[in-house]
């Protein structure tokens, strides 16, 4: 027994100091995994800082058929080819910058114009790089602040963490949860299947816009534009649903890809249909999809109200040059961003979206032209501004940075304002458009009460045809 008793106490201080010593391993490893992602970004950093310097001196030498030319081209032409991933197997191996990110977008834009494309994997590289510098200051404490959670409950506490982002793992249960507050009243069992068979048993008007609509929703994302993927018909159903749904707006562009964000994230069609419907029909003004967008057009002018009183530098800068931004943003509140932003910055503006609800796009729209303002204001040409305009979205990749500017520096917003301002220019609009209406039916009148005349010897052909 005294044996047995002695054997114990040294196997239990052999299990003791085994124990401490995978303690020290394992702080050990998760330091030099810290090191090991903080020197993965600022090699990110590096390199997007020499493509920068490659694009400008590009721009400086331009179409030169010099030395100095051929050695930028081909400087050029080996950093977007390079990856990290080529390194030696030797040496610290580095990740490389994944083609698609975790929802199956690009990470790197396919920009057609050539010029274009060292400035996406500046971008991609700037990305990477703030992903991994964020991943331990940032989404490791989110995480642990969701999972700490419970259930879900209308709070202030949930109201900052859906500003903050709800990481990926909780996203489809928080979504289902937030759309079910805004269409429990109109959600009944069977309802999503009933809508189908209503589409089995004859064709919506609406069927062959959709059909049309179905190929160029999002292909720069492989769920959309891979032959074997069940996206693109779990998209086409329930679009045909929604349009059975709400035989007012039947279908109207922009529906496909707010019907295609929410079945990425839900991956369920039922689950994608109601989003869609809550978003239509509870979250936006009404007439916001109609055949005037008259909503949509209001945005915009109150937008453009909103811009000039939080940056008014930037809107002097912009009418100097005669810029029309509606060109830009009319599209951003159409779909929520869904063509605009990266899809981790896009998702955090949306889950904030779906618990807040417009408010919430003119914040991030706001946010977005502060982000950018220098660099709008260093350009002084109008031609520049509008190209500029085409992509800058896409070099956003601080999403705190972002969210503090929408949620910080845009306030005061009272949403009384918001309202009142909506009210005016709908009035306005209306008015307009009335008055488009009396011109047209004028117009309309003027031209039937005249004959139309004639020149002696200028007959049509089946004119002709007919007298031979």
């Amino acid at each position: 027994m005294e044996a047995y008793r002695t054997q114990n106490r040294f196997l239990n201080s052999e299990i003791h100091q085994v124990t401490k010593i995978w303690r020290k391993v394992a702080e050990k490893e998760r330091a030099l995994l810290m090191k090991c992602a903080y020197l993965q970004a600022r090699n990110c950093q590096v390199e997007s800082k020499y493509l920068a310097g490659l694009r400008r001196l590009q721009e400086a030498v331009g179409d030169e058929a010099s030395e100095c030319a051929k050695l930028l081209r081909q400087l050029t032409q080996e950093a977007l080819q390079w990856e990290a991933s080529e390194a030696s197997a030797d040496s610290v191996v580095l990740s490389p910058i994944s083609e698609y990110d975790e929802y199956g977008f690009l990470t790197v834009p396919n920009y057609e114009v050539e010029d274009l494309k060292l400035l996406a994997k500046i971008q991609a590289l700037e990305v990477r790089s703030h992903h991994l510098l964020a991943h331990e200051a940032v989404e490791r404490p989110l995480r642990e602040r969701w999972a700490a959670l419970g259930e879900l409950a209308p709070s202030a506490e949930l109201k900052q963490l859906l500003r903050e982002g709800v990481p990926r793992e909780h996203r489809p249960r928080v979504w289902r949860w937030l759309v079910h507050l805004r269409v429990q009243h109109l959600q009944a069992p069977g309802r999503y299947q009933e809508l189908l068979s209503w589409g089995q048993a004859r064709e919506h008007p609406a069927a062959r816009q959709i059909e049309l609509d179905l190929n160029r929703t999002f292909p720069n994302n492989k769920h959309f534009t891979c032959p074997t993927s069940t996206f693109p018909e779990k998209l086409r159903r329930v679009l045909l649903a929604f349009s059975w749904q709400n035989p007012s707006i039947g279908y109207c562009q922009g529906l496909n890809r707010l019907a295609a964000i929410a079945l990425l994230v839900l991956d369920e069609e039922e689950s994608a249909f109601w989003c869609l419907v809550a978003i239509v029909e509870s979250i936006m003004p009404a007439d916001y999809y109609s055949k005037t967008l008259t909503s949509s057009q209001v945005d915009q002018r109150v937008l453009q109200d909103l811009l000039s009183e939080k940056l008014p530098r930037l809107m002097a800068h912009l009418g100097q040059h005669r810029v029309d931004l509606s060109f830009v943003t009319f599209n951003w509140f159409l779909v929520v961003f869904a063509d605009s932003l990266i899809s981790n910055i896009l998702l955090q503006v949306w889950d904030a979206f779906l618990y807040e609800g417009t408010k919430v796009v003119f914040r991030y729209a706001l946010a977005i032209f502060k982000y950018n303002e220098e660099e709008i204001l260093r350009l002084q040409d109008a031609l520049e501004i509008y190209q500029y305009l085409h992509f800058f979205t896409k070099t956003i990749c601080n999403s705190q940075k972002l969210m503090s500017i929408a949620f910080n520096d845009m306030n005061p917003f009272p949403m009384k304002q918001l309202r009142q301002l909506r009210a005016a220019h709908r009035e306005r609009l209306e008015a307009e458009l009335r008055e488009l209406e009396r011109l047209k039916a004028e117009y309309l009148e003027t031209r039937a009460s005249q004959r139309p005349l004639v020149p002696e010897g200028c007959t049509s052909e089946d004119e002709a045809d007919g007298d031979a």
